[in-house]
Order: structure tokens, then C-alpha cells, then sequence
């Protein structure tokens, strides 16, 4: 089973690796191409794209970086990590999405005609290349790399826009189509970067990752045989996908080794549904005061 394991981290992490290389060079070759044929559009692809290559590299770096174990100093391992990351790339899209539209917003009183033929060119390799991409995470199990494809499958549907537009300007006169086109994928990548900032943000503050879910193992905990109780219940994520949860269980009466044995194993059979990586419960006997009460706020 272990070398199952390493043998799955390290295929996603060869994956992750090239798609990561493919996108670095590509949105290179696009800032390039989006000035050589004067496209804002094209310049608009280019930040959601360096969007992407960041969050590729920081889930390549991340997928390395989990392997090592935690330590006195990072008890709970290096996956809060990927809330910087996620920070980090949002600021970098937010300067981005800003710079495209002080470009394309005067450009909408003052059209200048892009190359048309260079933008169809960009964007059939365009196509390719996020194609490829994507293809490749596909195969893929992780949650980075589920998310990461949709994200390139994003790309692709924006490149086939830029391939229509480029194809329509070579046959109509309608410049103003490019820094529409610019505005419009900025105004998209605006609105996920401020969902994602305002997500990353709710986690960096310990909030619970679904309050529904807090209820469900709250009420599943209070099920459980020997249980009158439940308080201290703390349920929060290290980074969207890893989750901790940790409860008070006051029982209602005395139990001896083997009744806490039972009590252990149907705690551990209830909780399994909810795939928790950290979890700390701890058993209060009737008349045993809560050393955290002093603390505790029932709502």
C-alpha cells in the first residue's frame, strides 16, 4: 500500500510538473504575441493564464512540500501553505485584471484594429496547448488536480473565443470586438479571483469550511451511545480539503475500559463519512468539570 501511495504522489506530481512548464512558456509566448499583434484580448488571456501557471506551480511545489512530516515546529504539517498561494496568486491576478483594463477601457472610444491573423494563429496553439493540459490533469485523482482542469477547460473555451473574434476581423471592420472581448474576460477573472480571495480569507480565519457539515457531526456525535452532551465541537480546514475537527463528549454515566473501547470504535465508524484528517475527541464523566469551560460559548 505504501508504495502505491508514492507511486500515485509521484505521477500527480510529474503531471502537475509539465502542465506547469507548458503553461510558464505559453503565457511567456503570449504577453509576447498579445503585444506583437496589439490584441488586449489577447494580453487578457495572458494574466488568466499566469493566474493558472501560479497556482500549477504553487500545487507542484505544495504536492512536494506535503511529504514532509510534521514537526515541532509545523504540528500540523505544510498544507496551510496553500492559503498563501492562493493569496499570493489572487493579489497577482487583482494587479493583472487592473493593468488590462486601464489598457482596454480607452479602447472602446478609440479602437485600434489587432493583427487578426496573429490572433487566430495564438489561439488554434492556444487551443492546443490548455488542451493538452488539461488532458493530462484528467487523469489525475487529487482535488488540485480535478480543480486545476477546470480551470484549463476554462482557458480553452477562452481561447476559442479569441478564435472567433480573430476570424471575424478579417472579415469585418469592428475593432472594438478585441477590447470587448479584453474586458469581458477580465470582468470573469475579477469575479473568481474576489470568490476565491473572499474563500481563502473565511479559511485563513478558521471558518468553518460548511456550517451544514458542523451540524451534521454535531447531531452524529450526540447519536452515539453513552452521550448526553456535545460542546467544544471546532471544526475548521488547513486548506479547503483537509479538515479538523475536535469535541467535548459529556456521557451520562460512568463507563469501564471495555465500554470506552465500544464508545472509541463507534466514534471512529461515525466519523469516517466525513473523511477528517485530524481528529481529537475528548470523554467528559458526569460530575467532571470541563477544564475549557471558561471559554466555551455554546453558539
Amino acid at each position: 500500500m505504501a508504495h502505491h501511495h508514492d507511486h500515485s504522489k509521484d505521477m500527480a506530481s510529474e503531471r502537475l510538473g509539465l502542465v506547469f512548464l507548458l503553461n510558464l512558456c505559453f503565457t511567456i509566448i503570449e504577453f509576447i504575441g498579445g503585444i506583437i499583434t496589439n490584441s488586449t484580448a489577447i494580453l487578457a488571456d495572458a494574466v488568466h493564464d499566469l493566474g493558472d501557471t501560479i497556482s500549477l506551480g504553487m500545487a507542484w511545489w505544495l504536492n512536494k512540500l506535503s511529504g514532509k512530516q510534521a514537526n515541532s515546529r509545523y504540528t500540523y504539517g505544510y498544507r496551510r501553505l496553500s492559503l498563501a498561494g492562493a493569496f499570493i496568486n489572487a493579489v497577482v491576478l487583482i494587479i493583472g485584471a487592473g493593468w488590462i483594463l486601464f489598457e482596454a477601457i480607452p479602447r472602446l472610444w478609440a479602437p485600434e484594429m489587432p493583427m487578426a491573423e496573429g490572433m487566430v494563429v495564438l489561439a488554434i496553439f492556444g487551443i492546443a496547448v490548455n488542451g493538452y493540459a488539461a488532458y493530462k490533469l484528467s487523469k489525475g485523482k487529487t482535488l488540485n488536480e480535478r480543480v486545476l482542469n477546470w480551470h484549463l477547460m476554462e482557458d480553452v473555451l477562452g481561447w476559442v473565443a479569441v478564435l472567433i473574434v480573430g476570424i471575424a476581423l478579417q472579415f469585418v471592420d469592428w475593432p472594438i470586438l478585441d477590447p470587448l472581448l479584453s474586458i469581458a474576460f477580465t470582468i470573469f477573472i475579477l469575479y473568481n479571483v474576489l470568490r476565491h480571495l473572499f474563500e481563502t480569507a473565511r479559511l485563513f480565519f478558521q471558518a468553518a469550511p460548511d456550517r451544514r457539515v458542523v451540524e451534521q457531526v454535531e447531531q452524529t456525535l450526540k447519536n452515539l451511545p453513552h452521550v448526553t452532551e456535545v460542546h467544544h465541537l471546532h471544526f475548521w480546514s488547513l486548506d479547503g480539503e483537509h479538515h479538523v475537527l475536535t469535541a467535548h463528549l459529556v456521557l451520562a454515566t460512568d463507563i469501564d475500559n471495555e465500554q470506552r473501547r465500544e464508545l472509541k470504535l463507534a466514534i471512529d465508524t461515525a466519523l469516517e463519512p466525513y473523511d477528517l484528517s485530524h481528529t481529537t475527541i475528548e470523554l467528559e464523566l458526569p460530575g467532571e468539570a470541563c477544564r475549557d469551560e471558561f471559554t466555551y460559548d455554546k453558539h
